[in-house]
């Protein structure tokens, strides 16, 4: 931390230039004309009386075309452009490069209902810009603190984001030049229209959450979990296979080589687009603050991700955004907050830990945004939590989890059994059902039926490990007996899965509903087998295991059997068959 004097007219986060390299630092605390300033850099051989510059602006992302496949630093440096400009490993201190690449060329094409003499407003969209092939329609808004009227309009072409394609005479007769990108400060949330409820579910290729715990496009999660839990695997499958127009991954504070395992795999993965194979890096942007990074910059970084989130959220887009770990984020604010020898709380967190945490997640939603034409975006926020210890009480995870509608906690135990996604179905939970049971009845009527009888199952199983710890599992009757065997099932292969088998890297919504529903299928029919039975008829688990065993080796291997992209019309017909089937061996064996 640097302090400075003759600061008097400053404002309170203004970005300023530190020394004679330059370097970056933004205001935390004003006191008469003391600036106390964090340095986004290290500020090793800074002498007192060494100049600061001002800026007369706060830390501002650039919002415009080349977001999209590029990765940046905590402060939207970009790390490509850095290296391939000083040919070095490391960031030097003090290095000056803008943001967006000034260079490259667009094709832009011009909005035709727009005239010169009409007005225009924040959000209102100028253009479309083609970016790549995910991203075929970037487009161009009128910032959301700029309106007026048209002045001049520029006709199709292919510009650099430099030039001006519009000017707007506002209401105060000055005129406001619009280019391709315009700046945002990152601790204000963009404005939106409206705030709509979710309505969408927030589909992530994974069983245990899309159909146990699942959430909303626009929703808040939380992933509390110790280290080596698979938190990270999570934001990386949610990052690979969700249904999100675009993805925002902030690695914020955690090691360097976990941000190098995305660069490495990231460009590797596709997605179908007109029937091309199309690299996921396309629609993805890193915003990588890794823990060998100054800590003041952990801090930005998340409002960074957040920032960029929304301006694609206001283009009409689905943004998911992963921010990998909020307990760096929190580490950082309790070392600013040391620093500037305010009174610690808990832990040495800052009193103000669940404000900053609230304001960020509040930041979330499916929204209306602002202009026309009149568009629906959202911004999903994941965050991963990493407790010391896995202790649960930590106050970074007590305040997130009092703010977060979803809770998908991990559990050492299971980790260790090398069951993953490690989620513990006791403590997890979502408080979105209600919102989605309309979204799933369309998709599987019996859906939100199937999920409750499968969460009745484990929990019964988990009331029945008591008594069998204690007495055996032969003292149980046939129907406990049965529960436990159906949980069994449902755990490894339904709730289990393995992300390095084809089969199973992700399951798209109509496979996980069919497995969820043959096995629910199997345990009323053997519940209604077992419950019919007569004293001379007796129907045991063992008999059910002997009599409907090819039938039960066919659900275990029914994920095998179906592969992720195959057409929804196979997906329906395989499970559709697989529950007649098995009706059909328990009418023929227990009438």
């Amino acid at each position: 931390m640097v302090i400075a004097e003759r600061m008097g007219g400053a404002a309170m986060y203004e970005l300023v230039r530190v020394g004679h390299q330059e370097l970056v630092g933004e205001i935390i605390k004003l006191e008469g004309d003391l600036a106390s300033i964090q340095c986004y850099e290290e500020t090793a051989g800074l002498t007192v009386g060494d100049p600061v510059r001002r800026t007369m602006a706060p830390l501002c992302v650039e919002l415009g075309p080349g977001i999209m496949d590029n990765i940046f630093d905590g402060i939207q440096r970009p790390l490509r452009t850095i290296a391939e400009t000083v040919k070095d490993v490391f960031i030097p201190r003090g290095v000056n490069v803008p943001n967006l690449d000034r260079s490259k060329e667009w094709k832009y094409t011009a909005n035709k209902n727009l005239r010169v003499g009409n007005m225009v407003s924040g959000g209102d969209i100028i253009g479309v810009v083609y970016e790549n092939e995910i991203f075929a329609d970037h487009k161009i808004l009128v910032p959301p603190n700029v309106s007026g009227t048209i002045k001049k309009i520029t006709k199709d072409g292919v510009y650099t984001i430099e030039e001006v394609l519009m000017e707007v005479e506002k209401v105060n007769g000055q005129t406001e030049k619009l280019k391709m990108y315009h700046k945002w400060p990152v601790r204000q949330p963009r404005p939106c229209a409206e705030k709509l409820p979710g309505e969408t579910a927030l589909l992530t290729g994974q069983r245990v959450l899309d159909a146990v715990f699942p959430a909303v496009q626009g929703g808040t999660c939380a992933i509390p979990g110790a280290f080596g839990c698979g938190k990270t695997v999570i934001s990386q499958s949610l990052s690979k296979y969700s249904n999100s127009d675009c993805v925002i991954y902030v690695g914020c504070g955690e090691r360097g080589n976990e941000m190098a395992e995305v660069l490495r795999d990231f460009p590797g993965l596709t997605t179908q687009i007109d029937g091309k194979p199309v690299p996921i890096m396309k629609r993805t942007c890193l915003v990588a603050n890794t823990s060998n990074m100054p800590v003041a910059a952990r801090e930005a970084s998340i409002y960074t991700g957040i920032t960029l989130a929304e301006y694609f959220r206001d283009q009409g887009k689905h943004v998911a955004m992963m921010a990998d770990s909020t307990s760096r984020w929190a580490e950082a604010l309790r070392e600013i907050s040391g620093r500037l020898g305010e009174m610690p709380a808990d832990s040495g967190y800052p009193a103000y830990l669940s404000a900053r945490l609230a304001a960020f997640y509040e930041r979330a939603g499916l929204v209306r945004a602002q202009g026309s034409p009149e568009r629906k975006g959202s911004v999903s926020i994941v965050g991963a939590v990493s407790p010391p210890g896995g202790d649960f009480s930590d106050p970074v995870t007590t305040a997130t989890l009092s703010i977060v509608q979803v809770f998908w906690g991990l559990e050492k135990k299971l980790a260790q059994r090398k069951h993953f996604p490690a989620i513990d179905w006791n403590i997890s939970y979502t408080k979105y059902m209600s919102v989605l049971e309309k979204y799933f009845a369309e998709i599987q009527p019996e859906f939100m039926n199937l999920r409750r009888e499968a969460r009745q199952i484990l929990q019964e199983e988990t009331n029945l490990q008591e008594i069998v710890q204690l007495v055996g599992k032969e003292s149980l009757s046939e129907d406990q007996k049965l529960y436990l065997e159906m949980a069994k099932i449902i755990k490894e292969d339904f709730l289990q899965q393995n992300a390095f088998e084809d089969y199973d890297e992700m399951c798209p919504l109509p496979k996980t509903a069919g497995i969820l529903r043959v096995i629910i299928t199997f345990f009323r029919c053997a519940m209604d087998a077992i419950n019919n039975s007569s004293s001379e008829t007796r129907v045991t688990m063992e008999t059910i295991n002997t009599l409907c065993a090819a039938q039960k080796v066919r659900i275990v291997e029914s994920k095998m059997k179906v592969m992720p992209r195959q057409p929804t019309v196979e997906i329906v017909q395989f499970f559709d068959t697989l529950t007649e089937d098995i009706e059909s061996t328990f009418n023929e064996h227990f009438g």
